[in-house]
């Protein structure tokens, strides 16, 4: 009985993408379905970056194909291709960058700067193309968590060049100002500051821009609903209570403005002593489920208060980069593919397939 690609599909359909929870069919991954006999070749293109488990999806992916009676060589081809997402209505794209993630919070000292900085960093372990604006025009710590220092160029005088470190391309205020120069600024320049740093600098070929937002729902964070073209926002808490109650603030605001809301990361949510390796919820424990529950989002992963996590980030070399193999940097990495297969399954950016239309006097 000849083998057809009926039969292939039907396998496929009932194998599921542990990262995005939906089978290779329905997600469109499974590509260019080759029959030779009783050989079979695939392609598998999924819609976000996993260096790092690529080989075990291979893996599973043939071990399921193989079974089919009649097959007797499997050839996969896997790999990953990002592509723009939609953003908010009437919103101007930005140049050389697919898609924009917010990181944010409805307080200071939830370890929002750590988070977004591990997460980038994490993202490009992946493979994909990331970059990192530090938003906290008031309070930039970005340039001390990339170890970098110097001013960014600009070859023509009106654009920058954004710096690099870590295999990632960042910008910040902190860049351009001394380290000691305190931002005594009211709110519209706080915003137009932060709009000349997302556009004039020449990103290359983004396919995310990770935007360290400050805590709150301040002046920054209605600037960046309406004119910023954000595909997704992430929440960063404590399991503290008074933690939730600000960050359930933040989620309520990106709901308004019609920003996805693509998880939570719930921070210090146990800690371990390093010297007898009891663990305790000094914070509380559960609240991040607990309000993933109450809003229907996804929990993307929970951090450990860990002395490591401070003292890599302030000496400038993030744990996802100091210790890659180690056990939070995997966390890290596992928030990074939910927060990108989440991101995949949104509505696709269609702007391109639009004629522009210019009207001409005749």
């Amino acid at each position: 009985m000849a083998i057809s690609e009926l039969d292939i599909q039907n396998v496929l359909k009932k194998l599921i993408d542990p990262n995005t929870g939906v089978d290779f069919i329905s997600s469109k991954s499974a590509k260019n379905i080759q029959i030779d006999g009783n050989s079979l070749s695939i392609d598998i293109v999924l819609g976000y970056p996993a260096k790092s488990v690529l080989s075990e999806l291979k893996s599973l992916i043939e071990t399921q194909l193989s079974s089919i009676v009649g097959i007797e060589k499997v050839t996969i081809n896997i790999g990953s291709r990002i592509v723009p997402h939609s953003v908010q209505r009437g919103v101007p794209l930005i140049q050389n960058v697919k898609n924009i993630i917010a990181i944010a919070s409805g307080k200071g000292g939830v370890g929002k700067s750590t988070t977004a900085v591990n997460l980038a960093l994490a993202l490009a372990e992946e493979g994909a193309n990331v970059g990192i604006l530090d938003a906290d025009i008031y309070g930039p710590s970005q340039p001390q968590m990339l170890g970098i220092s110097g001013r960014p160029d600009s070859a023509d005088g009106k654009s920058i060049e954004a710096m690099q470190a870590h295999g990632i391309q960042a910008m910040s205020i902190g860049f351009l100002i001394d380290i000691d120069t305190p931002m005594v600024w009211r709110g519209p320049m706080v915003t137009g500051a932060l709009e000349q740093l997302l556009r004039d600098t020449r990103w290359k070929n983004l396919d995310y821009l990770i935007v360290d937002l400050p805590p709150g729902t301040g002046d920054i964070q209605l600037t960046l609903s309406q004119k910023v073209p954000v595909t997704g926002a992430i929440i960063v808490t404590t399991p503290q209570d008074i933690a939730l109650l600000d960050a359930r603030k933040g989620l309520k605001m990106f709901e308004k403005v019609g920003i996805p809301i693509l998880g939570i990361v719930e921070n210090m949510s146990t800690h371990i002593c390093s010297n007898c390796g009891h663990e305790e919820h000094i914070f509380g424990a559960g609240g991040g489920e607990a309000m993933c529950k109450d809003y229907n989002v996804d929990l993307l992963g929970s951090l450990p208060l860990d002395i490591k996590i401070r003292e890599q980030s302030d000496g400038g070399k993030p744990i996802v980069i100091s210790e890659p193999n180690g056990e939070i940097a995997n966390i890290y990495k596992q928030i990074a593919r939910k927060t990108a297969s989440k991101l995949s399954q949104l509505a696709l950016d269609q702007s391109s397939k639009f004629p522009n239309i210019v009207i001409q006097n005749t």
